[in-house]
């Protein structure tokens, strides 16, 4: 299996991680925590997603080798991928966002639950809210987006069998 293809699967399974835990483990527990986790699945689902279509058009040598960390794949991601496969640019906003909520609680000195919903406290006590209506929505982008890089990798995979 090439590298593509394995970063394809990882990303869906990453993606069915965090739906499953979202529509079948929140509704029994109810336990807001949960919501954090369902966004660092839904956050490796995307960069896995953003890495496959990295990796594709590496193969086939239309973009240089590049250094294995989220910032350069993803601003590599953005100015050539995006364009080429005329993406929309709402996915690298999602993308962003959901990193920014994974390392606001990584960095967080408090978190607390309030009302079904994920409160994490900064430093300078900026509050950023994790709701599950919110993730509804990202994971319906993320399905989307999954859909698309799916469809760009799969062009020529035959090459690979």
């Amino acid at each position: 299996m090439e590298e593509f293809q394995l970063a394809r699967a990882k990303a869906q399974e990453k993606f069915k991680v965090a739906d499953h835990m979202l529509t079948q483990t929140y509704p029994l527990v109810k336990d807001p925590k949960l919501l954090v986790a369902v966004m660092e699945n839904l956050f490796l689902a995307l960069t896995n997603a953003m890495a496959s279509v990295l990796y594709y058009e590496r193969t086939f040598k239309r973009i240089p080798p590049f250094v294995e960390n989220f910032e350069n794949k993803f601003d590599l991601f953005k100015q050539k991928c995006v364009p080429r496969y005329k993406l929309n640019k709402e996915y690298t906003q999602l993308i962003s966002r959901i990193k920014e909520a994974v390392l606001a609680h990584r960095t967080s000195p408090v978190e607390f639950t309030r009302e079904g919903n994920f409160v994490i406290c900064s430093d300078n006590y900026k509050l950023k809210t994790i709701s599950v209506e919110q993730i509804k929505q990202y994971i319906g982008q993320t399905k989307t987006f999954l859909k698309e890089t799916n469809a760009i990798v799969r062009k020529n995979e035959r090459i690979f069998e």
